[in-house]
């Protein structure tokens, strides 16, 4: 299995993230934190319930 979130947190981690924004719907997650990204792939969705884990990295990320 893919470890999707690791790998977006190290993207993070990288420098790669350029910005986030919540949306009502992005496919079939809703609601949906939708990730983008310097590099390939440049978005990647967030559902609901990882809301919170996120959020204290973008904080974190903010304060630097």
């Amino acid at each position: 299995m893919y470890p999707y979130h690791n790998k977006i947190k190290q993207r993070i981690k990288n420098d790669e993230l350029k910005g986030y924004e919540y949306v009502d719907k992005y496919k079939s997650i809703s609601p949906c934190l939708i990730l983008h990204f310097i590099t390939e792939p440049k978005i990647r969705p967030i559902r609901e319930h990882r809301f919170k884990e996120y959020e204290e990295i973008i904080n974190k990320l903010a304060k630097k």
